[in-house]
């Protein structure tokens, strides 16, 4: 690996190098793609961290226009637009980035779509952590799901059966290069848990998630004045799809729940263009349903504060879920799937949920009613989530990816 840079060579203490200009590779506002939020996020509590000097972003290409500034420090900030979704040039494009932008090190923040939907060039993107670790830079990542625990068929990315386990094949020889990063930070302790036992790996770590931001501790329950809101909030169309929730609201409608309001937000998933056109359609005689469509980081607290409970109608997932911990920042309830896998990492967390059997529009209705018609029990729901969810700042996550980071320059 190259010398440590003038930067790496100032001791922030005894132990540790700090890492005063940071790059970090991610999806990013304005564009849509998955984990912007987290990026978005991540970036701002970099830049307010004292300890870094700069920061680097390597954002994706969209048509939505040029990265958004931090909220804090964005005189800190180069956006530097590097690749873009489904593009099998993406490695060679961001290699060179990097190396010209002369980072101490970089964070990757990553799901295994990140870099594409289709096989090739989202393959290709998962080989980026090997290929810069390999060409001399000191390499974290932020994986939020793991291959092993995609439903390939439903989350859209195989047509069979035989095609899911190539898929899950392939998937287990790209988690292994992902593992060529200096470490690969996970936030669900399974995860680290199975990383180690089946791939034999020692350079994983639990880190949390981390609460995008100090809230306020808001108020509990369903808001007092108003139409009680349902909210869903997504990209939606694989397993994330919002028709057995619209079956849902109508049979609760018919019970005699005349003051509901379902807030399907949101766009669809790059897999599924054109689905939510197709939900409209078929709600077109409920004048209680609204399509928000993107939603601006801005108006992301109204839209979660205004609404009774917050509902999950997925069919599978790939881990844990982001817009459940922006649920339980502003201290929302949540219905969500019984699903295995998902239940167990997300009561990791510490999050509670009402349960329903996914795809079955009456057990969600039922669900949702158990919330709708029990304030007390939503806002202990709320409550918990709230804690859940903000135990961890972002702010102390960055710090601890720091020290690592940092870490990996001293033994260079």
């Amino acid at each position: 690996m190259p010398e440590p840079s003038s930067h790496q060579s100032q001791q922030h203490s005894d132990t540790w190098t700090t890492v005063h200009r940071v790059g970090v590779i991610t999806a990013f506002p304005p564009g849509r793609n998955s984990l912007n939020e987290f990026g978005f996020h991540l970036v701002n509590h970099l830049a307010a961290n004292d300890d870094v000097e700069s920061i680097v972003v390597f954002a994706d290409d969209t048509d939505a226009g040029q990265p958004v500034e931090p909220e804090t420090n964005a005189d800190k900030v180069q956006a530097v637009v590097s690749w873009k979704f489904n593009d099998v040039t993406n490695p060679i494009r961001l290699i060179r980035a990097v190396k010209k932008a002369n980072v101490d090190a970089v964070l990757v923040n990553l799901q295994f779509a990140t870099f594409g939907d289709q096989r090739v060039p989202g393959g290709l993107g998962l080989l980026i952590p090997a290929m810069l670790r390999a060409a001399g830079v000191p390499t974290g990542v932020i994986l939020h799901n793991l291959a092993d625990n995609v439903d390939m068929q439903d989350a859209g990315f195989a047509d069979s059966k035989a095609a899911a386990w190539v898929m899950n094949s392939a998937g287990r020889l790209l988690t292994r290069a992902i593992l060529r990063a200096d470490y690969v930070a996970l936030t669900i302790p399974r995860y680290v848990e199975l990383l180690r036992d089946s791939y034999g790996a020692d350079n994983v770590i639990l880190a949390p998630h981390g609460s995008f931001e100090e809230i306020e501790e808001p108020s509990f329950g369903p808001p007092e004045d108003g139409p009680r809101k349902i909210l869903a909030f997504g990209k939606w169309g694989t397993y994330k799809t919002v028709d057995v929730l619209v079956d849902a609201v109508r049979k609760l409608v018919t019970r005699g729940y005349d003051d509901l309001e379902l807030v399907i937000a949101g766009t669809d998933s790059p897999n599924s263009v054109g689905y939510l056109e197709g939900v409209a359609r078929s709600c077109r005689d409920m004048d209680n349903v609204v399509f928000t469509g993107y939603v601006a980081e801005e108006d992301v607290p109204d839209l979660f504060m205004g609404s009774a409970v917050t509902a999950f109608p997925y069919t599978s997932t790939t881990g844990s879920s982001g817009v459940l911990h922006q649920a339980g920042s502003y201290g929302r309830s949540a219905v969500l799937p019984a699903i295995g896998d998902f239940v167990e990492v997300i009561e990791e967390e510490g999050f509670i949920g009402q349960y329903f059997e996914p795809g079955d529009a009456d057990s969600l209705a039922d669900a949702l009613a158990k919330l709708l018609d029990d304030p007390g029990l939503n806002a202990e729901h709320g409550e918990r989530n709230y804690l859940a969810a903000t135990g961890i700042p972002m702010a102390e996550v960055v710090d601890w990816h720091l020290l690592h980071l940092g870490n990996l320059g001293k033994a260079d």
